[in-house]
């Protein structure tokens, strides 16, 4: 578990646009089971979490279309949330970070670190669009 202060920089790089932390299962629960659309994002203190992830995220909420729903988890410190969430994302492996798009409670896209590592995140946001264009 890492400490509270360290992940706060990295916390707030979501919430202070409109992301819901969850900390529990029971709150996992109840955010993929909302009517609409809902972006998890697996926040992670790695490099590419802070260099691609987490800008995309940011930045592909600026589309017309978007998402109902933003929630994050944080991988290594929101450990219920964050399995409860992997659980959902099954039969993709767990990695963080990552980022999953739910239409009324059913996985319908997702970007696995292979996918976000190494990438700019205006490539990442531009495939986040495409998926908001598609089912938002």
């Amino acid at each position: 578990m890492y400490p509270p202060e360290l992940v706060k920089p990295m916390r707030e790089d979501l919430t202070n646009v409109g992301f819901q932390e969850l900390h529990t299962a029971e709150a996992v629960d109840v955010a993929i089971a909302k009517e609409g659309t809902t972006l998890v994002v697996v926040n992670s203190v790695c490099g590419c979490a802070a260099a691609n992830a987490r800008p995309a995220a940011r930045v592909s909420l600026q589309n017309s279309k978007r998402p109902t729903n933003l929630v994050t988890v944080f991988a290594g410190v929101d450990r219920e949330a964050t399995e409860k969430a992997r659980e959902y994302m099954i039969p993709f492996p767990p990695s963080s970070p990552s980022i999953a798009l739910f239409k009324d409670g059913e996985l319908v896209h997702m970007l696995e670190r292979h996918h976000i590592e190494g990438r700019p995140a205006e490539l990442i946001a531009e495939n986040l669009v495409d998926a908001y264009n598609e089912h938002c």
